[in-house]
């Protein structure tokens, strides 16, 4: 819940009377210069509730994840693959076909959250025991003993021998699974639109095409335990983007959905024949994808198709730690660094990666140069953790800054946190300081600062209106002295100040005045505050 208070009960907290403990910081804003529209759909959320949506504004609420590649909307059910012993589980516990989606659809509509649905291309979806029971991939009964077995169903095992490193092979997929394909989705797509309405009359607007594909030999690999080639999935989407557009030429269709960098590289296949040969070689990438990166082909691939695909969607998680809940002065730090890899072409990721990812810049380059400049690029996952702290919250304030900044387009993050954590109230920070709805502006200008992993900043401005909004995002322990400088924008006046600090509840402090161009604050440690400047 935010929390207000003014006047003297906040003198202790008021932004210019706190102590400093490090060096004095400039944040030059020019409302004049990197003016560009901030597309409010970068605030969107995976699997929010109706609470959820409410308290963040948020704008979408995407269905996906490991589970939704195997949804069967007519059993309303979904296998839960190698996050949980490969075991086919009903939705809900409702037989009633498509509630889950459906009600999915209904709670995000309810709080004016536009829906994001996945629909399945695996070739498989989950099937029931009679009488809505389990079924398991991987039967002790059937396949013999193994590693570990689900404590609630002990004949349901996690595909792996006694030695908990071999993997059972030749299941029979129809022990928990019937076929599927774009013809059997059909249905799904036709019960949607006659329950909710074709997407230009206010039903479901945006499909997206299966989830991270190149991994199903690993996620799902009780049904496709050989990595998919390129071409398997470049043809999954053009069949599937066909099918709903031949019933809902509106829809908006997202794609490839792959889950992270390496897999924009090398498609499943090479993934998985890599893995097993010392990382030496990459047949397809240096086959038929002729030296060039995986998702770069399949752009190129569907251009030649004509326009199967409406946004270019991927995933993105950090790869040094920082996606977990450790909370070490070390992982604060790198936390702090690392959202660089979504901008900075200088930044070399401190993981695996070990190169510059230079993230949105790089899709906005390939989905410009290998099909259509001016495609929507989404990031449709995203997570750094830590989300229980203030570094988890200071990191989600500087990505969202980085999204509007950069351009993105679209974002949804993996999951919503906790509504009691600091990194919810962050995202409120952008979509509902006040709890009216009030949020960061919709025109990103230029606010430059000397070292963003240390303090960063970020300028929009309301298009009604006219007010200048600022973020600052102290990420470092101590407070910092602050001072604005406000190029081409109103020279004095009254600012309102919102603060979300380790303390774990947004507040509304004094008010505070500026003038010759100038607003001097010292924001406290590891903090977020907003300064919103009435022009």
């Amino acid at each position: 819940m935010l929390r207000y208070a003014t006047g003297m009960a906040l003198a202790l907290c008021a932004l210019n009377t706190a102590a400093a403990s490090n060096p004095a910081v400039m944040v030059a804003i020019d409302v004049n210069a990197g003016r560009h529209a901030i597309d409010p759909r970068i605030y969107g959320v995976n699997f929010g509730t109706p609470a959820n949506l409410k308290a963040l504004n948020a704008p979408l609420n995407r269905s996906g994840g490991n589970t939704t590649t195997t949804y069967n909307w007519r059993q309303n059910a979904s296998n839960h693959d190698f996050d949980y012993f490969f075991e086919s589980l009903p939705d809900d516990n409702s037989a009633v076909a498509g509630e889950s989606a459906d009600t999915f659809v209904r709670q995000s509509k309810g709080q004016n959250a536009e829906p994001m649905l996945t629909v399945p291309m695996i070739g498989w979806v989950a099937n029931l025991a009679p009488n809505r029971g389990k079924a398991a991939s991987f039967s002790v009964t059937k396949y013999g003993a193994q590693c570990s077995v689900d404590p609630y169903d002990t004949d349901a095992g996690d595909g792996l021998k006694p030695d908990c490193s071999t993997e059972i092979t030749g299941n029979d997929p129809h022990d928990a699974y019937v076929t599927d394909s774009p013809t059997a989705e059909s249905a799904w797509i036709r019960h949607l639109i006659a329950k909710w309405g074709k997407s230009a009359a206010g039903g479901v607007r945006y499909y997206l095409m299966d989830n991270e594909p190149s991994i199903w030999y690993s996620t799902h690999r009780d049904i496709h335990p050989d990595g998919p080639h390129g071409a398997e999935i470049r043809d999954d989407v053009i069949a599937t983007s066909k099918m709903i557009k031949a019933l809902d030429p509106d829809a908006l269709i997202a794609a490839p959905e792959e889950w992270g960098f390496y897999g924009y590289q090398y498609d499943g296949y090479d993934q998985q024949y890599g893995a097993a040969h010392d990382y030496c070689c990459y047949p397809d990438r240096q086959g038929v994808q002729k030296n060039v990166p995986y998702i770069p082909w399949l752009l190129a691939e569907w251009k030649k198709a004509g326009h199967p695909i409406d946004i270019f969607s991927v995933h993105f998680y950090p790869q040094g730690n920082e996606f977990s809940d450790d909370d070490s002065t070390a992982t604060q730090q790198l936390r702090n660094r690392s959202t660089r890899q979504l901008w900075d072409p200088n930044y070399v990721s401190e993981s695996y990666i070990g190169t510059p990812v230079n993230l949105i810049p790089l899709l906005k380059f390939w989905v410009g140069h290998y099909y259509y400049a001016g495609t929507p690029v989404a990031v449709t996952e995203y997570n750094w953790g830590d989300e229980k702290k203030i570094n988890g919250a200071t990191t989600q304030a500087d990505i969202y800054g980085i999204f509007g900044r950069e351009g993105l387009d679209m974002a949804t993050r993996f999951t919503v946190p906790g509504a009691n954590t600091p990194t919810f109230k962050a995202m409120q920070m952008y979509r509902n300081y006040d709890g009216g709805n009030s949020g960061f502006g919709d025109v990103s200008v230029k606010a430059a600062v000397p070292n963003p992993d240390r303090l960063s900043a970020f300028a929009a401005q309301r298009t009604t209106g006219g007010a200048l909004t600022v973020m600052v995002v102290n990420k470092i322990p101590g407070a910092t002295p602050v001072t604005l400088t406000l190029g081409h924008f109103t020279a004095a006046g009254t600012a309102q100040a919102y603060q979300l600090t380790a303390a774990n509840a947004i507040k509304h402090l004094p008010n505070v005045k500026w003038s010759g161009g100038k607003l001097t604050a010292t924001v406290p440690s590891q903090s977020v505050t907003l300064f919103v400047l009435p022009q």
